[in-house]
């Protein structure tokens, strides 16, 4: 059913591929509480607008999470909805999420997009520019000050010095269940395969930080490359157990005495695998970099405590001084519901409560990011730089042409009627 959700964009005009903000303009926020109906702008961590909305009425729930501003056009027509008017439409996701103008009652009714009274819609419309990030949560957040030592703290460029090698961005599983809502959009993308070059600039975009945990097509690619190490054709590593690299299991299962098992990533197989290598098993954690909706580059990092749940927490750098040094943060943590199988897939056994979204800071103390990550990211840094800390992987809403999407919580399957 989801080809119901999906339907074709002919083209994108050239009013949609307007630059970024820059840092003089400051860092605008948008935060859109379904509970209360509302909308708050934030610029620089400080509220400077809000206003009432609709959001996505029952069986065609708006989804919760970190999403930003990838198209605006002042004028759009809905071709699910018998070409329903979205004036002031700003695209939140490729599958249909959308801000835009619409009749806004006390309480939600639309098909999944999140309305705006008319003024507003042309006001905020005027305000923003693609890449201001939307936060989408139940209950109301609010972006505050933080410090914490393992923040990134921009560092002056250094043309002579080699950076870390790019690497092909590797798509995590997203949350089970996550199904997108479609009501103003297209056709879905899938990640791109090649990274981007990484070499600092002057005016670039600011970089889009994702923080989780390694998902199962990482353990794949490094399970294919021990194999061929060890003399078991896993044919080409590339993250998908096929027809290689199940005969590679099998053998290996053959030579090591161990018993059968259906399961790619069963645990006594990698165990051993990892042995018979000679090579420790890698960090829980993944870090993964875009830039102007690009992905750039990907390193493993470390998770103490893997067993505990991180949470989903959201930063913004909201001014950098390379002269000083110095990056002043805001933070906001998201109530994240992540569903069991999930949890158990990563290991998670030590949960937050259901209305809980946990602390940023304890986050971040859990997290060891190799110098030579850090510092590449440093080099890097530039005012509105975002990082999102998740459990949830990539979500299937990340693609050619977006921001890190995190959903905190997907919309249910529409009922049949």
């Amino acid at each position: 059913m989801v080809s119901r959700f999906v339907f074709c964009l002919a083209f994108l005009p050239a009013a949609a591929l307007a630059p970024f903000a820059q840092a003089g303009d400051g860092i605008l926020q948008i935060v859109i509480s379904k509970t209360d109906q509302s909308l708050a702008v934030y610029r620089d961590g400080a509220e400077i607008a809000s206003s009432k909305v609709s959001t996505g009425k029952a069986g065609h729930a708006t989804p919760t999470g970190i999403f930003s501003i990838l198209e605006k056009r002042k004028y759009h027509e809905s071709n699910l909805y018998s070409n329903a008017p979205m004036p002031f439409m700003q695209r939140l996701t490729w599958s249909g999420i959308a801000l835009h103008e619409g009749h806004v009652p006390a309480y939600p009714a639309s098909h999944g997009c999140i309305r705006l009274p008319g003024p507003f819609a042309r006001s905020l419309y005027g305000m923003t520019q693609r890449g201001v990030h939307v936060i989408v949560s139940e209950a109301p957040v609010v972006p505050v000050r933080i410090v914490h030592e393992s923040l990134f703290q921009p560092r002056g460029d250094d043309a002579d010095r080699l950076l870390l090698t790019d690497t092909p961005l590797r798509p995590a599983r997203s949350l089970a269940g996550d199904r997108p809502v479609e009501v103003a959009m297209n056709e879905a993308s899938a990640l791109p395969a090649d990274g981007a070059s990484a070499k600092p600039q002057a005016d670039m975009p600011p970089l889009r930080i994702l923080v989780t945990r390694r998902g199962d097509r990482e353990r794949i690619l490094d399970m294919q490359t021990l194999l061929n190490r060890l003399g078991f054709d896993a044919g080409t590593p590339d993250g998908i157990a096929g027809r290689a690299t199940v005969g590679a299991i099998t053998a290996f299962r053959i030579a090591h005495d161990l018993p059968e098992s259906k399961a790619v990533l069963d645990p006594a197989f990698l165990a051993a695998l990892y042995e018979a290598a000679g090579t420790a098993e890698p960090p829980a954690g993944h870090l993964l970099v875009r830039r102007d909706f690009k992905p750039l580059f990907e390193a493993p990092i470390g998770i103490r405590d893997p067993e505990r749940e991180l949470g989903t927490h959201f930063l913004v750098a909201t001014d950098v001084d390379p002269a000083l040094g110095h990056t002043e943060w805001t933070a906001m943590s998201l109530e994240n519901r992540l569903a069991d199988a999930t949890a158990k897939r990563l290991g998670i056994t030590e949960r937050l409560g259901r209305h809980e979204a946990g602390s940023a800071s304890d986050a971040l103390s859990r997290l060891d990011i190799p110098p030579d990550v850090r510092e590449r990211i440093e080099r890097l840094l530039g005012a509105g730089s975002s990082i999102t800390v998740t459990d949830n992987g990539i979500s299937t809403e990340t693609g050619q042409g977006t921001d890190f999407i995190t959903l905190t919580r997907a919309a249910p399957p529409e009922k049949k009627s």
